[in-house]
């Protein structure tokens, strides 16, 4: 492609965007539909991602409690009271 047919074709599509109206292929009721849609995807997600971290938190938890049950059995099993 030389730079005069390359220029020519950017022309043509200049033109072609310029003529062609702009339009949104939905209804202001469709649009807030997959506004709202995504809101309560991004909800979800917030909510699974709580969900999640909590969940972790509570098995560190339980581990701790866990392992210091199993010291504290260990001590007073060989005689440490």
């Amino acid at each position: 492609m030389t730079a005069d047919e390359r220029a020519a074709l950017i022309e043509d599509i200049r033109v072609a965007l310029s003529t062609t109206p702009l339009q949104h292929s939905l209804t202001p009721e469709e649009t807030q539909w997959v506004r709202m849609a995504i809101e309560a995807q991004a909800e979800r997600a917030a909510l699974r991602r709580a969900i999640i971290e909590k969940s972790l938190g509570s098995l560190v938890w339980s581990a701790i409690v866990g392992i210091g049950l199993v010291f504290f059995e260990y001590f007073r099993n060989h005689g440490f009271k």
